[in-house]
């Protein structure tokens, strides 16, 4: 297994960044939150996994073991696959997650793209006993999250190719009208309003 990779970032796509390793480019498919997190040019490092299938070799990467572990512990569920993972990391934050799992809170689990009422029981049922030991960790604060989620965001779109003014205004927009947007719907909306303009 190749447990994380190091090295400068050559490009950085809408679901994935090639980081070059020993020469090698590798893609790396992961969360917005994380593409946010990473500059093309810059070094980067990124705990992953590598999927085998009889047709691919699909490497995923994280911003830490954590977020790795949960995508692990996720694919342990009867239906859920890596893709089906990384979204629900995507558009869930690894403590909404755990809170969502130990309460059985149907209703966020279901905000997942391709998670109904019955695959959001089966999560709670097969998950909630695994991760009831974390899920009373707090949160982060709020603003610190947005800033934080702000600036991720305000990168992956640098990274995409924006220039820096452009991106900050699109992304400002959005939060001025969903405070609470989460990385991935921030860098979607974001995207959508920049296509317009461009």
């Amino acid at each position: 297994m190749i447990h994380s990779v190091r090295g400068p970032v050559l490009e950085i796509g809408l679901d994935h960044a090639v980081v070059e390793v020993g020469g090698v480019g590798l893609a790396v498919y992961a969360t917005p939150a994380t593409l946010g997190g990473l500059r093309r040019g810059e070094q980067a490092r990124l705990a992953t996994t590598l999927v085998v299938r009889e047709e691919s070799l699909t490497l995923f990467g994280f911003v830490d073991t954590e977020e790795r572990e949960l995508f692990l512990l996720l694919q342990t569920v009867s239906g859920i696959g890596p893709r089906l993972a990384l979204a629900t990391l995507a558009v869930l934050e690894p403590d909404t997650l755990r809170r969502a799992l130990a309460d059985g809170d149907l209703a966020v689990l279901t905000r997942i793209p391709g998670v109904g009422r019955k695959s959001a029981e089966r999560l709670v049922v097969e998950l909630r006993d695994k991760v009831t030991a974390t899920a009373a960790t707090p949160a982060a604060a709020a603003p610190s999250a947005v800033t934080s989620t702000r600036d991720q965001v305000v990168e992956a779109l640098l990274g995409l190719g924006f220039t820096q003014k452009p991106a900050e205004q699109a992304v400002d927009a959005v939060l001025a009208g969903s405070p609470d947007a989460g990385a991935s719907t921030l860098l979607r909306t974001a995207l959508s309003s920049l296509g317009r303009s461009r």
